[in-house]
């Protein structure tokens, strides 16, 4: 999603942007975003597993000598890695071919593929300030997002609410969260004074619509239209992956379960970005229950000087400007051909 974000902000400037991504969401979302897209077979590697992790290795290797091929057809004027384990290879051809790379970090940990890369790379863009990666090749921008929704309105007649209504919109990341599930129907599926706007997952949705719950309960496998989503709630229970950008940039106050397996333990430290800046409270996976989700959303709308003060905290540490400012360093490598 960050790279659809950049990619966008560089066609509308008339850079053409072609992509190359392994075969999980990104095979579906870019083509359907109107993007070339080559495919490449990869993995990630599994550090508790010998053989998983040697068959990861081989296909890496031949992931080189494709993307060295597509490189040498494409001719770009720079390469921007996205972080995750596919970057990997394109990035190793990019320096190989002496196409200028950038590279982006998205979370609160330095990821292997960009600890691996760094070093070639004509800029490396963070998301979050991260200890010992400082200087003239590191550059703070914060995480690229779509456009923010601006109209709180608008996004509320979206999902058929009043400016009125109270309501609360649960998140667990693009493939769902089972925990943060099964606690928010629990919590308010019965419940009529509470509105929801439930993103569940697309492998969570047919389980979870066979729970009764009220007509104000609006569940859903996965949500176009997030932005309006996060603009239209007074508070966001939500994983903390990237979703925290868009959450910032909304001016929400935050519920977060941060995923205790995240690489790094990246989505603790997302989550404590947003805590520290008074915008969010946390519970760890472990502790959440209906009952504990339910408690906290009563306290936070029982008090809506705190709940202001919340979203006032989470507008304050948005960086709306990332995404072109990941854009420019692009192209500066790239230079601005």
């Amino acid at each position: 999603m960050p790279a659809l974000a950049v990619a966008d902000a560089l066609r509308t400037d008339g850079a053409e942007v072609v992509f190359v991504g392994g075969g999980r969401a990104e095979s579906n979302l870019v083509p359907r975003a109107g993007y070339e897209f080559h495919q490449l077979d990869l993995e990630g590697i599994d550090r508790q597993n010998l053989l998983s992790a040697l068959r990861a290795a081989a296909k890496a290797a031949v992931a080189v000598v494709q993307a060295w091929k597509i490189i040498g057809k494409l001719k770009p004027a720079a390469v921007l890695g996205g972080g995750g384990y596919v970057a990997g290879p394109v990035g190793v051809a990019a320096v190989l071919r002496r196409v200028p790379l950038v590279i982006t970090e998205a979370d609160s940990h330095f990821g292997l593929t960009n600890r691996l890369l760094a070093p070639w790379a004509k800029r490396v863009c963070l998301a979050f300030p991260l200890a010992g990666r400082t200087g003239d090749r590191y550059l703070l921008t914060g995480r690229p997002i779509p456009p923010a929704a601006e109209d709180r309105g608008a996004a509320r007649e979206l999902f058929a609410l009043t400016a009125d209504d109270q309501v609360i919109v649960v998140v667990g990341g693009s493939l769902g969260a089972d925990s943060i599930n099964r606690a928010a129907i629990a919590a308010f599926g019965s419940q009529s004074e509470i509105k929801v706007i439930h993103a569940a997952g697309a492998s969570h949705l047919g389980e979870l619509e066979q729970i009764p719950r009220s007509d104000g309960y609006q569940l859903f496998g996965y949500l176009d239209s997030f932005a309006e989503a996060v603009l239209a709630a007074d508070i966001v229970v939500s994983r903390s992956g990237g979703s925290v950008s868009e959450i910032a940039a909304a001016g929400r106050p935050a519920i977060l379960v941060p995923f205790p397996a995240a690489a790094g333990d990246h989505q603790a430290g997302n989550a404590r970005w947003m805590a520290d800046a008074g915008a969010a409270i946390v519970i760890a996976d472990r502790d959440l229950t209906a009952q504990r989700l339910s408690t906290e959303v009563a306290r936070l709308f029982a008090d809506r000087g705190a709940l202001a003060a919340m979203a006032s905290a989470s507008l304050s540490i948005a960086r709306p400007d990332a995404t072109a400012d990941v854009a420019d360093e692009l192209r500066t490598a790239g230079g601005r051909r």
